[in-house]
């Protein structure tokens, strides 16, 4: 194919390095979904290279992941990239042969990897699994509706997607599920497939699931908090149950967490994950993910912030073309959307379930974590003290995580209270024998003495994007302390020095330092390292990335400015 393919975007011409053989020019006068088709075109050859065409191979048909390990994930996206190409009018793909061939293949492969339960595996970790069984049904569900409406539909995958998804809903219908997600997964792929077969089993099954409550707290945040994550998913969840079933309240849930979610989004549209209980905690991640639920919830209440929030994440379609499927199935969302209203760049926001507070002024970002080991994090555009973390060598239990969080105006104070006691004989002169018996032994009936304790208050104030972090350590004297500045990869750092032995390790032993990406810069100090003992007995290993060591022994009585 030699078609040329184009992305618009807000600003202008973009660059997609992801993307080879992509040529990108500003297209004002293309339709977004005519753009979305174009970079899934671009997919579609690839797709179709990976796909596996021995016959005697033990997965003939399935695609791989990066592995190299072919599974239902993978193949249901092949299938949902190509049944797009091949369902819409202006692809190089459309009515292909070739892709409809390849799809045909897939969903054989599907049906041949699929357990007589009707579940799937998810080769990671999960096996026999109901909850990814139901995450493979919303692709295969848009597939099977947009070649389903062609007019000359294709019988034979027809025939074979509606067996795996019927299989499914068996499996769904009494399987059970690991995470709080899962049941809205298993809810959304239930109303998929009821929409398509109807089955009172489907609609019982999914009210079971939703008579346990929706998990959101006062604030907006699902259970998991996994801002990145599953937060969109179950988002995307919702609105499908709430659009196939007639469940309109499934929608309040949703507005809630889109709401709370503007207020996670750093200037450079990352999104705060410090305090996710899932695997996106601490990670770099963006907004790209609620881009269907924002989509679908600007246009259903004329909410013009869920529309700039929907444009941003327009700038880079590449990032957002798997979303193609929803824009081809229900025409409604690609009305056009409501003029943007703007999002608050100076804000002050405590949320009380999550035991954080969120800072932005301008394009300075901070976040104050408590029940939490990174209690701060500091962001200036793309420069980033991904978070600060303070340990002890107190009895190997002095990692910081703050038991409470106060708020005073511009201050947050954190702290916890820590005792390393010491036991004495026991008085009824009972045997020992396990270790096991001793520790359970030494916690009931052993008597304490010679009790050492720490006391740690952490208080950040804040004036103006700049910040002081007074950190307070009293109690048990001689106690060594090491507070870690983690920072982001990338990054150049200056007026620290390495730690011999320990790899991207340094120590801020005087003065301040500065942390510089290619435009903005972060300084931190002053600093002091009395000790280089930086990977403390008892403390968590270092963060992923550089990080700078600030050393003493207790008491301490530490003031440090972060600008």
């Amino acid at each position: 194919m030699n078609r040329r393919h184009f992305v618009k975007t807000t600003s202008g011409i973009m660059v997609v390095p992801w993307l080879p053989n992509l040529v990108i020019e500003d297209l004002h006068n293309s339709s977004l979904v005519e753009q979305l088709i174009m970079i899934n075109d671009s997919k579609v050859a690839g797709r179709m290279e990976s796909q596996i065409k021995d016959p005697d191979h033990r997965w003939y048909g399935g695609s791989p992941n990066q592995y190299d390990i072919p599974n239902a994930g993978s193949s249901c996206a092949l299938i949902r990239d190509l049944s797009c190409a091949y369902c819409s009018n202006s692809s190089d793909y459309y009515l292909s042969d070739e892709v409809i061939n390849a799809v045909n293949l897939a969903s054989q492969y599907l049906l041949n990897i699929q357990y007589e339960d009707g579940t799937v595996d998810l080769h990671t970790t999960n096996f026999h699994s109901t909850p990814d069984t139901a995450f493979r049904v919303e692709p295969l569900a848009y597939s099977y509706h947009l070649l389903n409406r062609l007019e000359h539909p294709p019988i034979a995958v027809l025939t074979k997607l509606k067996a795996f998804l019927q299989n499914a809903g068996q499996a769904l219908t009494i399987g059970g599920i690991h995470t709080p997600n899962h049941r809205w997964v298993v809810c959304m792929a239930l109303a998929h497939i009821h929409h398509l077969f109807p089955d009172q089993a489907y609609l019982d099954r999914v009210d079971q699931w939703l008579s346990e409550g929706i998990d959101i707290d006062e604030d907006g945040q699902y259970t998991e908090r996994s801002t990145t994550v599953y937060s969109p998913v179950v988002d995307k969840c919702l609105i499908t149950v709430a659009k196939l079933l007639d469940k309109e309240a499934l929608f309040e849930p949703v507005r809630k967490n889109l709401e709370m979610s503007l207020y996670y989004l750093r200037p450079n549209f990352q999104v705060s994950t410090e305090a996710s209980g899932r695997q996106d905690r601490y990670q770099i991640g963006t907004a790209v993910r609620y881009y269907y639920p924002y989509r679908f919830m600007a246009l259903k209440d004329d909410n013009g912030r869920f529309a700039r929030v929907t444009r941003v994440l327009e700038s880079d379609l590449a990032s957002i073309s798997h979303n193609l499927m929803y824009l081809l199935e229900d025409a409604s969302l690609q009305n056009k959307l409501p003029d943007n209203q703007s999002l608050d760049t100076d804000f002050v926001k405590y949320f009380k379930g999550s035991s954080l507070v969120r800072i932005r002024r301008g394009d300075k970002d901070a976040t104050v974590l408590s029940d939490n080991t990174l209690f701060f994090s500091f962001f200036k555009g793309n420069a980033a003290l991904t978070g600060m973390r303070l340990a002890s060598a107190f009895f190997g239990k002095g990692q910081f995580k703050a038991d409470a969080l106060e708020i005073k105006e511009n201050r947050y104070r954190l702290s916890q209270y820590l005792e390393g006691p010491y036991y004495q004989p026991l008085e009824n002169g009972t045997f020992l024998g396990t270790q096991e018996d001793f520790s359970k032994q030494r916690a009931d009936s052993r008597v304490q003495s010679e009790v050492q304790k720490l006391s740690t208050v952490i208080t950040i104030t804040e004036q103006l994007g700049q910040f002081i972090i007074n950190i307070d350590i009293s109690g048990t004297d001689n106690v060594p302390v090491a507070l870690e500045l983690g920072f982001r990869k990338g990054g150049k750092l200056t007026g620290v020095i390495p730690i011999e032995g320990l790899e991207d390790a340094y120590l801020l032993n005087q003065g301040y330092l500065e942390y510089r990406d290619e435009k903005n810069t972060i300084t931190v100090g002053p600093g002091q390292a009395a000790h280089k003992w930086a990977q403390l007995r008892g403390a968590l290993p270092k963060m992923n990335g550089p990080s700078v060591y600030i050393t003493g022994y207790t008491p301490v009585n530490w003031n440090l400015e972060v600008s």
